[in-house]
Parts: structure tokens; C-alpha cells; sequence
């Protein structure tokens, strides 16, 4: 005889269609845990210092796992079949490093980029901002792609390999800063001719984004107006925004005058280089968004608001302060901003002028876009010098740089480019361009809510508010 009742049946049941709720995704995660202490930096266990009756059964258990786990995702049920391969592969090397490459090229999210499907990712992966060592990681996720984005992406902003994702679990490489699940992280062989997606998990930009924007405006005594304050309000409405900036930020590293490989991928540059490229790619998003709003797209709106509060509030007092190129981003925008009266800082309080503060916004991103013009006419030191003069006259360097002695200063006398190269950057202090007395200031005030967004996700949004 049935003794429960309807509602504790279906709860009884959750399982068979969340996998979070699923007994399966608890014994994957705490396999995965288990293994985390016994890995080495690459991946890699030592059999000489770990039994490997030890290691064995943690990934068969992530293998049955897996498999239990398959059937609620039958979109992935060729990459999940790849995993566990992929698994027995290394369980057969005696767990020296691990190649996943043939489960990285089975898995292809970009192809199933309908709202709210659900992925069940794992991978030995580095995550960035996050943990550095190539761990077994374990992700539960939802795509985010409203119907409005999947129109803006397919007439507007073609990007074919990004999608906007969202948390529902993960293991501790997740339980940090980081909000990427990008192919490159993950230990392979070789690396594929060419990476054709990226996700963002645009729930916990949207949340930190949150958390650290509202005690920025009552700690700067900022006025917004209402729509702001409704953004900063609304987890959905915001989530959904960050999926617009990051889907047009992504696909502006390869477009426009790029004098040089946008994602500067194995070049070293001075770290301007790299700071002037994540925030042209933000002005250009800004600047589509301003058209956006003029079109009838109130989203356009939110964007702005996003990009002005992320970059001026959280950016330039997160991380450390050597080499730190997205916190220069956001002092270049502030600075630039101050210096034209867009914003000022008076009676300890912050003003915005609202009116003017999307044209100013877009002359920072016109000087920028004439450095890179101008850059595809000059030799790569000259570019990197140019570029340096265009942060400096915004930003004050550190009393002891070297680069802000002038080109004299420079060992510009190396006739081996390689060598040259490498010494400019040597000569770059490392913290280049120090937090102005503002910024010192407001360091102190958002320490503690910038710690407390460690490990964010949209579901706990209210509980870092209060």
C-alpha cells in the first residue's frame, strides 16, 4: 500500500530529474574531493606515495557516477561516454598526467544553446581566478540564453562559440573567484587546432556585481537613478545583462584595428598591453549599448550601468597589485572620467553627471581605438610606448618606475628583439600605476564584501547582502 502522499512522492523523486538532488552527484562530488589532496600541480598521482587500492575505487566511483548521472543529459551522452574513457585512460597510465582530449572534443555545449539545458561537466582543469592546479573538477550547469540574446546573437553579435551559463553545483575548484569554464583549463595531450566555445558563468558575475555595487553606492553616497537601483535589485534581470556584455566584449577581441593577436596568446607584454585590450573590448561593449538603449533596447541601458559600475567599483580594488591589468582598466576609466568632469568626488561623496557620462565613456574608448589604429603603423616597441604615454597621461606611475623616466630610460639598445622584449617587461614596476588616495580609501571600505563573493552564485545573493 502507497502511504505517501503526493507532494513526498515527487520529493522522494527529485532525483530522477535534478541532479543535484541525485544520490549519484553526492558520491561524484565527494569522489572528486577525495582525489583533490592526493593530485600533484599537473594532474598527475604518485603510486609511490598513494596506494593505488586507494586511488582506484575514488575513480570508479567518479566513472559509475558518470554513468548514473548520463541518462539526465542525453544532449551530452557522447561526451559523457568520452569522460569515463577518458578515466579508464588514465587509471591505465597509473595516473601520470591526465589527458582528457578526447572528452574536451566530444563536448560541444555551444551546439545546444537553449535556455536552461543542463550540462554535467568534468575535467582535470586548472580554473581560472580560481585553483591553479589541473584538478579532477565536477560542475553542474544551466545554459542562459533568452530568446532576446539568441535574436541580438544572430543578427547583431555573432558569436558562435560563446554561451551564458549558470551554477547549480560544483566542487571546490568552483568554491573561488573564477566564472569561466573555458577548454583551454583542462589537461590535454595537445591543444586542439583551435577551441570553438567558452562559457561564463554569468550567475556569480552577476551576484558579486550586486553585492559589491550596492555597498559601493551607499559607501560613496552615490545617487543612481531608478533603473540602476532596480539592476542592482533584480538577479535574473542582471544575469541576463552580463550575458550581453560578455557575448559583445568576447567577440570584439577580434574585431576592430588590432595591430597585434587580441588574445596576445604566448606573447609577453608589458601588462598595459593586456589592460588596454580587456577595456577597449568593455568601451566597445558600451558603445554598442548606447546604441542598443537609442534603438528601443532597454537592456543596452543595463549594460552600461554594469560595465560603469563593475569597472569603476569592483575592478581596480580586487586582486593584488602586481601587474594588476584589469584594475588599471577600471582607474583609467575612473580617472578619465574625473578628468573630464563626468564625475567628481566632493563632501566625501561621489556624483556621476548622468547626462554626460555615456558621450565621456565614449571618447576614452575613441582615444583607444585611434592607439590601436595608429599601431598598425608602428614597430612593436613604439606601440608599447604609445600605449604607455596614453595610460600616463591619466594615471600617475609609481615614483620609482622606470618607464615613466622616458624612452631614454629604457634598454632600448638591445639589437635581439627577444631579448629586448623581455627586458622592457622586466623593467616594468609591478605595481606600475598604485591606487590613487581614492581608490586606497575605497579599497578599505569593499574588502570585506569582495572577500564574501568568493565562491557567489545567484542563489546566494542575499545572504552576502545582509
Amino acid at each position: 500500500m502507497q502511504n505517501l502522499s503526493p507532494t513526498l512522492a515527487l520529493a522522494g523523486d527529485a532525483h530522477a530529474t535534478d541532479p543535484v538532488a541525485h544520490p549519484a552527484w553526492t558520491r561524484l562530488k565527494d569522489a572528486v574531493e577525495a582525489l583533490r589532496p592526493l593530485q600533484s600541480k599537473d594532474g598527475s598521482i604518485d603510486l609511490a606515495a598513494v596506494p593505488r587500492s586507494t586511488v582506484d575505487p575514488l575513480v570508479e566511483t567518479v566513472q559509475d557516477a558518470v554513468a548514473e548521472l548520463a541518462p539526465l543529459f542525453p544532449h551530452d551522452a557522447a561526451y559523457l561516454a568520452a569522460v569515463r574513457a577518458d578515466l579508464a585512460k588514465w587509471a591505465d597510465t597509473g595516473y601520470r598526467e591526465p589527458d582528457f582530449l578526447d572528452s574536451l572534443l566530444a563536448f560541444r555545449p555551444n551546439e545546444q544553446r537553449v535556455d536552461g539545458t543542463g550540462h554535467l561537466v568534468v575535467f582535470p582543469m586548472y580554473t581560472q581566478n580560481g585553483n591553479p592546479d589541473r584538478n579532477l573538477e565536477a560542475v553542474l550547469l544551466k545554459v542562459v540564453w533568452p530568446d532576446w540574446i539568441a535574436e541580438l546573437e544572430r543578427t547583431r553579435f555573432d558569436n558562435p562559440g560563446y554561451l551564458g551559463i549558470a551554477f547549480e553545483d560544483f566542487t571546490a575548484g568552483y568554491d573561488t573567484n573564477s566564472a569561466v569554464l573555458f577548454p583551454e583549463t583542462v589537461a590535454v595531450r595537445e591543444a586542439p587546432e583551435r577551441f570553438t566555445w567558452g562559457g561564463i558563468f554569468c550567475d556569480r558575475e552577476a551576484a558579486r556585481f550586486r553585492a559589491v555595487s550596492t555597498s559601493a553606492v551607499r559607501q560613496l553616497d552615490l545617487d543612481i537613478p531608478a533603473d540602476a537601483a532596480a539592476l542592482l535589485q533584480d538577479q535574473d534581470r542582471t544575469q541576463q545583462t552580463f550575458v550581453l556584455w560578455d557575448l559583445v566584449h568576447d567577440r570584439t577581441h577580434s574585431h576592430g584595428d588590432l595591430p597585434f593577436d587580441p588574445f596576445m596568446i604566448k606573447q609577453r607584454s608589458p601588462f598595459w598591453m593586456y589592460g588596454l585590450e580587456e577595456l577597449r573590448c568593455d568601451l566597445n561593449t558600451f558603445k554598442k549599448s548606447v546604441k542598443l538603449e537609442a534603438e528601443g533596447h532597454p537592456q543596452g541601458r543595463d549594460v552600461q550601468y554594469a560595465i560603469l559600475f563593475d569597472r569603476l567599483f569592483r575592478f581596480p580594488v580586487s586582486g593584488d597589485r602586481v601587474r594588476n591589468y584589469d584594475g588599471m582598466g577600471g582607474q583609467l576609466l575612473f580617472a578619465y572620467l574625473h578628468k573630464h568632469d563626468a564625475l567628481r568626488w566632493r563632501d566625501n561623496r561621489l556624483t556621476i553627471d548622468w547626462d554626460r557620462v555615456a558621450d565621456v565613456t565614449n571618447q576614452l574608448c575613441a582615444e583607444i581605438e585611434t592607439l590601436y589604429r595608429d599601431g598598425i603603423d608602428r614597430p612593436k616597441t613604439a606601440h608599447w610606448i604609445a600605449a604607455y604615454q596614453l595610460v600616463s597621461r591619466y594615471l600617475t606611475p609609481h615614483p620609482a618606475s622606470t618607464w615613466a623616466k622616458g624612452p631614454e630610460a629604457l634598454p632600448l639598445d638591445l639589437a635581439d628583439d627577444k631579448a629586448l622584449r623581455k627586458a622592457l617587461c622586466d623593467a616594468v614596476h609591478p605595481d606600475e600605476f598604485p591606487l590613487s588616495m581614492f581608490y586606497e580609501a575605497l579599497s578599505k571600505k569593499l574588502r570585506r564584501v569582495i572577500a564574501d563573493t568568493k565562491g557567489i552564485t545567484g542563489t546566494s545573493t542575499q545572504e552576502i547582502a545582509a
